[in-house]
């Protein structure tokens, strides 16, 4: 028996971000590689990992000299292992100093991958793991990635799967978790709802950054299956009004070939500066963009809809009727409860769309249907 609730609700126009051209960012005194950049809050240290090849990756820093110029100071002293094969990378900081980290320590005995200590001029002392119910207790899954907010009380973890070497990524997610403690956080309840956009199942995709306002999500990504020479590697954002909405449709913000590829976005606290890393001539380099002014993105706004649905409950199928249409053809997308697209209907012009129940088990689902990516309802749906 299906069960069907729909409130209409319209979303604002989004804005999405926009960066002008590429600017080669220096680190005078390295020389090697320099990936997975991190600018601190206060944007004076800019923190990265060297070649990331899971058995000699360490973590170091730089201090800057100007936007486009960092002096290298070497180690990040506490954070890195000495015995190979060893790895530490991917460096997260908050706005009281806290400073995250990935590491393979004890894995896969520990499968609690995730580092914080507190770091103060080079230094992080009273290092602990983080744990929480978003990890994958399952052989090969591993927080590959992981954004921490300005605050330090939401993150944003990747959960990722690899093959038995390690070298070959098969799945990723990535959720939202809220702090609990120092050591602990626990994934929101709607993460998945906040996030659908995002987990896309023809991707891999991992590095999420959230931005101070925590309106912004910057990610990379590329296709599944087969990697050739012209697999894009893409940095995309997703965003939204408010920090309970869900975030937007992903724009593509920059891609290149896998074989210079492009990756882990991070802003300054100003958002006026996106860094990243990019692999030239066989050597990762961080590079930076000046941001520009928004592309405003607005959609005519739809009257109010009142949605009769009929019957409800329903035996083999129900009708999901508009009183009157909508301005343009619309999307509608069923979405299980953990985020994946189960259904979708889509250029859809006519004012009522007659649902079968067919393959939706019981549980609860979640309707939306769009005009132009744009979400104009988005409500549960409830399969008994």
């Amino acid at each position: 028996m299906l069960c069907l609730t729909i409130i209409t609700s319209f979303a604002k126009g989004q804005n999405y971000p926009s960066y002008g051209p590429e600017k080669k960012v220096t680190i005078t005194g390295l020389d090697f590689d320099a990936m997975e950049p991190f600018i601190s809050p206060n944007d004076n240290y800019l923190f990265f990992n060297n070649l990331n090849n899971g058995t000699t990756t360490k973590l170091y820093y730089a201090t800057k000299v100007n936007d486009s110029t960092f002096n290298f100071v070497g180690e990040l002293n506490g954070t890195n292992q000495t015995t190979p094969p060893y790895l530490d990378a991917v460096p997260d900081i908050d706005n009281l100093n806290n400073f995250y980290w990935t590491s393979t320590r004890g894995y896969p005995a520990n499968y609690h991958n995730l580092h914080v200590g507190k770091f103060n001029n080079g230094n992080v002392t009273n290092i602990k793991r983080i744990y929480g119910d978003f990890y994958i207790y399952s052989p090969n899954w591993i927080i590959m990635y992981h954004g921490i907010s300005y605050d330090g009380q939401y993150l944003y973890y990747n959960n990722a799967k690899f093959d038995e070497s390690g070298s070959e990524i098969y799945e990723t997610r990535i959720g939202l978790a809220q702090k609990v403690n120092d050591t602990t956080f626990a994934k929101l309840y709607n993460s998945d709802i906040l996030l659908q956009t995002v987990n896309d199942n023809n991707y891999i995709y991992y590095a999420p950054f959230i931005t101070k306002d925590n309106l912004e999500l910057y990610y990379t990504r590329f296709p599944k299956g087969e990697i050739t020479v012209n697999t894009l590697v893409e940095i995309c954002v997703v965003v939204r009004n408010t920090s309970s909405d869900n975030f937007s449709s992903p724009k593509v913000l920059f891609s290149e070939p896998v074989t210079s590829i492009i990756e882990a976005p991070t802003l300054t606290t100003n958002m006026q500066i996106m860094y990243y890393h990019k692999k030239i001539e066989g050597v990762h380099k961080i590079m930076m963009r000046y941001r520009q002014a928004a592309t405003n993105i607005t959609y005519k706004k739809e009257p109010q809809h009142n949605i009769t649905i009929a019957p409800n409950p329903m035996n083999n199928s129900t009708v999901v009727k508009f009183d009157n249409k909508l301005s343009e053809p619309y999307t509608l997308t069923i979405i299980d409860n953990i985020g994946q697209k189960v259904r979708a209907y889509n250029n859809i012009s006519a004012s009522q769309l007659e649902i079968y129940k067919e393959t939706l088990k019981s549980g609860l689902y979640l309707i939306q249907i769009c005009i132009r990516e744009t979400i104009v309802v988005n409500q549960k749906l409830i399969v008994k």
